[in-house]
């Protein structure tokens, strides 16, 4: 068995609480289903990482309320690099899998689709990596 990581991210409208914990769930959601032998149980770890201008919310907290109480969770703040694109939660999941790196599939929804368009799945074969929303 393997650790292997997987990469998401999304962007955000605002900064509130709910569309940070809704945001995420819909990425997480994006990332289970795109990766269909993915479960919660089976992951080492995640780690969640906000722009500085979300400060409403921990994304952590949309993956327990998803049942992810198993998960080791930690959020973290960005490096606040200038041109970055804002209001952007990412997230790197640490999963154990047989599967090789180059079967996983990341998820890039929204306008984070431009921060990894090589690496990105498209669930609905959309252009520049985003997964259909």
């Amino acid at each position: 068995m393997y650790s292997r990581g997987i990469r998401g991210a999304i962007t955000i409208e605002k900064n509130e609480s709910e569309t940070i914990l809704a945001s995420t769930r819909e990425l997480l959601a994006a990332i289970l289903q795109a990766n269909p032998s993915l479960s919660p149980e089976d992951l080492s770890s995640a780690i969640f990482t906000v722009t500085p201008d979300i400060t409403a919310a921990f994304p952590a907290r949309a993956a327990r309320e998803m049942g992810w109480t198993g998960v080791p969770l930690m959020c973290a703040q960005e490096i606040p690099v200038e041109g970055n694109l804002p209001l952007c939660i990412r997230v790197l999941l640490t999963w154990n899998t047989p599967l090789m790196q180059k079967d996983i599939q990341h998820v890039y929804l929204r306008q984070a689709a431009s921060l990894r368009p090589d690496l990105a799945f498209s669930l609905n074969s959309q252009p520049s990596g985003q997964v259909s929303q």
